[in-house]
This record gives structure tokens, sequence and C-alpha cells, in this order.
């Protein structure tokens, strides 16, 4: 099983993360942060990922370094668990709709971070949540995930559905690159002969 606990701990934040990319979809969450919980959620049931995120983080200040901090161990902890990547499809791509929204999530486990964002919210906040966090939360997924990853919303009038259409196309896209691919058994899908730099 391709499992990882990571945790991080600095003056700002305590955060464990725990994952399980063989999973099916379990999550559970303590972050004080109710919509990126929402979201995470759809990480983990439309990734097929187990996902147990607990995080204590300076919210009277803002959410600001809560979020990014869950995203950088969130990624720690996928690289952990992916291992060395042989066997795996390696790219993953999801397209998903939420009655107007629509977004693109295509994604390369290439070992090398890489970030193409862009989502045009109609609003700044949802209910209490800064959108301008989704972007430090992928920015610290990818660093430390050392994935590439390019996220469009195509379009979208409701900023709630802009944003659970991308998370989940991301689960999705997740699920697809880590899945084992059967012509590849024993291969790194890679020229290169490896996915680690």
């Amino acid at each position: 099983m391709r499992q990882a606990t990571v945790t991080r701990n600095t003056l700002e934040t305590q955060i464990t993360v725990s994952l399980n990319l063989d999973g099916d979809g379990r999550s559970r969450f303590a972050t004080g942060v109710p919509f990126l919980e929402h979201m995470l959620d759809q990480i983990a049931r439309h990734g097929l990922i187990d996902l147990d995120i607990e995080a204590i983080g300076d919210l009277h200040i803002d959410a600001h370094h809560t979020v990014e901090d869950i995203g950088i161990t969130l990624g720690q902890a996928f690289a952990r668990a992916i291992g060395d990547k042989t066997g795996i499809r390696r790219y993953g791509h999801a397209y998903v709709p939420l009655d107007e929204a629509l977004s693109r999530v295509v994604l390369d486990l290439s070992g090398r971070p890489g970030l193409r964002y862009n989502i045009d919210f109609t609003r700044s906040t949802i209910g209490q949540f800064d959108v301008d966090l989704f972007s430090e939360f992928f920015h610290g997924f990818v660093n430390h995930a050392m994935v590439t990853l390019h996220i469009d919303n195509l379009r979208g009038d409701n900023a709630h559905h802009q944003a659970e259409t991308v998370f989940k196309a991301f689960g999705r896209a997740l699920r697809m690159a880590v899945e084992a691919d059967p012509r590849m058994a024993g291969v790194t899908p890679s020229t290169k002969g490896t996915l680690t730099a």
C-alpha cells in the first residue's frame, strides 16, 4: 500500500497529513477551515485517496498560513507515498462540470514542480474563505510533491461551483496518474529512466 504520514511544525502551524493512494476515498479533517475541508473531501472522494489531515494554525490572523502549509504537507506526504513511480501511468487529466461551471486539470508526476493556474473567480470570498488561498495551496502542493500541474477553470458564474469543479478534477487527475499501468509493470515511465528530478 502506498501510504505516508508527514508532520510539519512551524511557529505558525502544526500539521499532520496521512494519506493512502490506494484507498477508497475516506477522509477525516480537523483544520479549522471548513470550506477548505469541503474541497479536500473532493480530492479524497474523486481521487479514491484516504486522507486524514489535522491542522492547528494561526487562524486568529487569517487562514493563509494554514491553507498554504496544508498544501505543503500534503505534497510532502504524496511524494513519500508515490515512491519511485515505477509502473504508474504518470499523466492524469480530467474535465469536471458542475451546473454552469467547467474546469480542466492536467498533471504530470514529472519530478519537476510547476504550476499554471488560471481561475478567474467571480467573487473574492466564498463564505469566509479567501479564494486567493487556493493558489497558495496548489503552489505548496506542487513544490513539495514535485508535480507539474495545469489548472484551468473554463467557465463558471458561481465561485463555489468554480472551486468545486477544480478540486474534483484535481482528484480525478491524480487518480489517473497514480494508477498502475499493466503495460508498464516494473518500468519507470520516462526516457530518462527516473522521475525523481
